[in-house]
């Protein structure tokens, strides 16, 4: 590694750690099994995951649906949002059948190391699992190469990140990239090439 590409590194930890308080930061990094998830502090709640968005929703409706503080549960120190009361009665049954993978960052960054990014209401569901994506090109480019995409981001998720801080993660595979990286232009080239629409 080069001595700029240190320095930058060691700054940006610095600043992170400098940071420690920050609710963003709480919110991400619970100190749980869960820890680090896409969550935000908002209605009176520490960390609310994928910010509401009601989780059961996606495996029985195949739809993002917002859920509402009136129906909520805790679950490893997160707090899940839910539409109905029946959903919420679900989630409380099994919430780990439930549960977005890689914490419910975008997948597409998780594969590249960065728990970073994911939107509610950009998702797909592959054999009963829900993955969260940071926009459609970033959905897209992930689907051009699915089961490898998945595997990449399953070991990254497993080796990496799991357990880890959200923030000192990030900023580390900012700085120190995966062979594979690759910037948005360059996935949102590789879907127009591949004729594949960014739904």
């Amino acid at each position: 590694m080069n001595t700029t590409r240190t320095h930058k590194l060691l700054f940006a930890a610095s600043l992170i750690l400098s940071l420690g308080a920050c609710s963003s930061m709480s919110a991400q990094n619970p100190a749980s099994a869960l820890s680090p998830v896409n969550a935000a502090q908002m209605e009176g709640a520490d960390r609310v995951m994928l910010f509401g968005a009601d989780v059961v929703a996606y495996f029985t409706q195949n739809a993002f649906v917002q859920g509402s503080p009136q129906f909520s549960s805790t679950y490893q120190d997160v707090n899940f949002h839910f539409s109905t009361a029946e959903h919420k009665a679900m989630f409380d049954k099994a919430p780990e059948q439930y549960l977005p993978q890689y914490g419910g960052y975008c997948a597409n960054g998780i594969m590249f190391g960065i728990p970073w990014g994911g939107n509610a209401t950009d998702f797909k569901m592959v054999n009963g699992k829900l993955y969260i994506f940071g926009g459609q090109v970033s959905q897209a480019a992930f689907e051009l190469e699915l089961d490898k995409n998945i595997a990449l981001a399953d070991q990254y998720w497993q080796q990496e990140i799991k357990g880890n801080n959200s923030f000192i993660q990030r900023t580390k595979r900012l700085v120190i990239r995966v062979p594979h990286y690759k910037t948005g232009e360059e996935q949102a080239a590789e879907v127009q090439a591949s004729g594949k629409p960014a739904l």
